[in-house]
């Protein structure tokens, strides 16, 4: 089996990589294993301070693997995205995420669990679910925290394709910069990340976390509930398979 998530370790950060070029860097069931795997790696080793996720190709991730979905439902998949988002929350480590290309749906929940997110100017995002009759539910425990009311309504309900400097100016990423300074930008905010101690960067994480954790546990459940209920839904099977069948065009 190819291997679709990479880890490799230097200089106090652990990078992982997608690298599934097939579904886009879809959130498949295999993509998901190995994130967690490596995720688990980062934060059992001492030597490593700082997470960084990035992707290889045009697309940084394209949301739930829709293939999967629309054969076999997103029940045990809201649930398991649920508590990705969790997860990288709670880590004791902080996560950086860099953002070139296009992010999409699930891949939103990904930059919006970060710490700290920077991406490309002109890197592209879209909440979708909107279009396949969907709603951002499960994500929408990160992502309308990070949103402004107004940029949540118009990106959500829209659906449209946005950049990342308007992603900066909404609240979703951190920082966008031009497309050529994003590797350095990223690795100077992870070296500057490196020089904490690794007790003041879990306490203060965790501190800033505090609000962010629990709006997932108190809502996790409903959420969860509410995305298996519409993936599994004829109107959302219909749409899913449309956009799978035009794609293979």
């Amino acid at each position: 089996m190819t291997e679709l998530v990479h880890y490799s370790v230097a200089d106090a950060v652990a990078t992982i990589t997608f690298d599934s070029p097939h579904n886009r860097n879809a959130l498949s069931r295999q993509l998901l294993t190995e994130l967690y795997a490596h995720l688990d790696a980062a934060e059992n080793d001492p030597a490593v301070k700082v997470v960084l996720i990035t992707a290889e190709g045009k697309v940084f991730c394209s949301g739930a693997d829709l293939s999967e979905a629309s054969s076999q439902g997103m029940g045990e998949g809201a649930k398991v995205l649920v508590d990705l988002q969790r997860r990288l929350v709670t880590s004791a480590k902080p996560v950086v995420t860099r953002v070139a290309g296009a992010c999409r749906a699930g891949g939103i929940g990904i930059v919006a669990a970060s710490d700290i997110a920077i991406a490309a100017e002109d890197a592209t995002f879209a909440l979708t679910e909107v279009k396949l009759g969907l709603t951002p539910a499960v994500i929408s425990l990160t992502v309308f925290p990070r949103l402004t009311s107004r940029a949540a309504a118009l990106t959500a309900l829209g659906g449209e394709v946005f950049s990342g400097t308007e992603a900066a100016a909404y609240g979703l990423v951190t920082k966008a910069v031009p497309a050529a300074d994003l590797d350095d930008e990223v690795a100077r905010i992870c070296a500057a990340l490196g020089t904490g101690h690794p007790q003041g960067l879990r306490e203060t994480k965790a501190l800033l976390a505090r609000d962010l954790v629990a709006r997932i546990d108190s809502q996790a459940d409903d959420m969860a509930t509410l995305s298996a209920r519409l993936f599994g839904s004829d109107e959302a099977r219909e749409a899913m398979l449309a956009f799978l069948s035009r794609k293979k065009k």
